[in-house]
């Protein structure tokens, strides 16, 4: 799963707002990959839970170049360890398409719920105390987790919008979609890279 990052404010505040940008990635980030994890246990597969990754501890899910070194050092994006998945794990009477379906659209979703959670606290927490840490911090979250959730929906491999478009196309095309993952990769790639130059252009 990948993440876009952006830093706003001058350079005096570059340390304090790149810290909590860090900050409010890598929880962003555990929650998308619990959310996976969630669900593939609740559709009977139990490879994440086995190896500890059924949880919201970032230490288990941090990458230390994704993770820990690119968003501290300034790069605009960032990753963390993918959950494993066993689709012959799942239930009996889970489709192999619809469970892979379902633990891609757990991650996405679970931003977009983060999202409008601390989005709606930093509007009622604002309209009591206007430009209060808090509510900028709440405004952080719902910012982050918005952009994951949109950015890992589009049908793109390797993001979770793919796995979901996959589940949803007829078997036949489904299955010439799944061979496009080499070049869903760059076009993921020329998408970040795009992104990171406007971000830096501003």
């Amino acid at each position: 799963m990948i993440a876009l990052l952006w830093s706003t404010g001058g350079f005096s505040a570059w340390i304090l707002d790149r810290f909590a940008l860090w900050v409010v990635l890598i929880l962003s980030l555990t929650v998308h990959e619990w959310a996976h994890a969630a669900e593939a246990r609740r559709l009977g597969d139990t490879t994440a839970e086995a190896q500890g990754r059924l949880s919201l501890d970032p230490l288990v899910h941090l990458d230390a170049v994704g993770t820990v070194l690119l968003p501290f050092l300034g790069v605009p994006f960032g990753w963390a360890k993918p959950v494993p998945v066993e689709p012959l794990r799942f239930r009996r009477d889970v489709s192999l398409r619809w469970g892979l379906l379902r633990t891609a659209a757990a991650g996405p979703l679970s931003n977009l719920a983060v999202a409008a959670l601390t989005g709606g606290l930093w509007w009622a927490l604002d309209r009591l105390s206007p430009g209060a840490a808090l509510p900028t911090l709440l405004a952080r979250f719902a910012q982050v987790n918005l952009a994951l959730a949109l950015f890992n929906m589009l049908p793109i491999p390797p993001l979770d919008g793919s796995r979901v478009v996959a589940g949803l196309l007829p078997e036949p095309w489904a299955s010439r979609y799944a061979r496009l993952g080499t070049v869903g990769t760059v076009v993921a790639v020329l998408i970040v890279s795009f992104l990171i130059g406007a971000l830096r252009s501003d």
